[in-house]
């Protein structure tokens, strides 16, 4: 067993009108002794923007922004910007979010060169509809069940969309990039659900409908990670950006197991080739950690552990993580015994 330390929450809300409703999944970017944090900050009605918080140290938060540093300003935005992760890549920090509009989700990315101001760059996700969807995942039936990929997720926010006359697009979230190319090309890992799945483009004009087409008619080859154990049951969907270590891609993601009370949302491991990603190299049979304070059990979404970044202190990975879809919680683990564990379980 891997011993995992629970730090307790490090930021709640505050009476600020663009987070009075929750603090949570932060994206998280180290630079020496201090920890930038990067959160989805909600108000009243279940709108959200990105906060900021400076730590000093794993734990201790010496700076918060009054106001939010990037906000909504599209009409797929409208309900907010959520779930943000960063990562550096050459002198450029990629921050991704998912862009919400009340029904539809996207994936979606911001850059900048000072970890001050952004630049959105847009969606780049797919944009099809629930009938265009179903018809290209089609063509991977046999590979993938037709109907996990389909309707487990869509069919309800279909006949919601229909009752609302509006569209219902497929939902393509969680995206975070590697911290360098791969093969010449960006690499990141992003969710159409229910699996995890590798993406690479040397530009992202690449990512048109005719690429997406041809991406998700054959999405068998680009799935890394498929729903496997009892506690990942619902769903799995990438975490925290991987980090490269000697053994290969250290990767900490989420996993929604299915109950009687809801879906339970664990913290889990998994280590990539780091030539190809595509290939596991070794996977945690059991969560990292899982959902056990009563911090992570009530909240605006009970039941919640949701890793979204990391930072390395003295070879001790302190892994931040939304906890009840309402505040920011800490969890630390040894880099090197975590390694390890993987690798016993090739």
């Amino acid at each position: 067993m891997i011993e995992v330390k629970k730090h307790g929450v490090i930021l709640e809300k505050s009476a600020s009108s663009f987070e009075n409703e929750g603090v949570f999944n932060p994206a998280v970017y180290q630079d020496k002794d201090s920890v930038h944090l990067f959160y989805r900050a909600v108000r009243k009605g279940n709108f959200s923007s990105i906060g900021y918080c400076k730590l000093n140290g794993p734990l201790n938060v010496i700076e918060r922004s009054k106001l939010p540093i990037l906000v909504s300003e599209t009409s797929e935005e409208f309900h907010g910007i959520e779930d943000p992760r960063i990562t550096k890549i050459d002198n450029t920090y990629y921050l991704t979010y998912s862009a919400y509009d009340g029904i539809n989700v996207f994936g979606a990315y911001a850059t900048s060169t000072d970890l001050k101001n952004f630049e959105k760059q847009g969606i780049i996700t797919p944009k099809f509809t629930f009938e265009e969807y179903s018809k290209l995942i089609a063509q991977n039936y046999g590979r993938i069940k037709k109907s996990h990929y389909v309707f487990y997720e869509l069919f309800s926010r279909y006949k919601i969309s229909k009752m609302m006359k509006g569209k219902i697009y497929v939902w393509d979230k969680n995206l975070v990039f590697f911290s360098k190319k791969i093969q010449g090309k960006f690499a990141l890992l992003h969710r159409l659900h229910p699996s995890i799945q590798l993406l690479c483009f040397e530009d992202s004009n690449e990512l048109t409908s005719s690429f997406w087409r041809n991406y998700i008619e054959d999405l068998g080859k680009h799935i890394v990670l498929l729903p496997k154990f009892i506690h990942e049951s619902s769903h799995i969907g990438a975490g925290c950006p991987p980090i490269e270590t000697e053994k290969g891609w250290l990767i900490v993601y989420h996993a929604a197991q299915s109950s009687t009370k809801g879906l339970i949302y664990h913290a889990c491991a998994a280590l990539l080739d780091l030539k190809n990603p595509l290939k596991v190299i070794g996977r945690l049979k059991q969560p990292l950690f899982s959902p056990t304070e009563d911090y992570e059990i009530e909240g605006n979404v009970n039941n919640v552990v949701f890793p979204t970044g990391t930072a390395i202190f003295n070879n001790e990975l302190y892994i931040y993580y939304g906890a009840a879809d309402s505040r920011i919680a800490v969890a630390s683990v040894s880099l090197n015994n975590l390694l390890s564990e993987i690798l016993n379980n090739k």
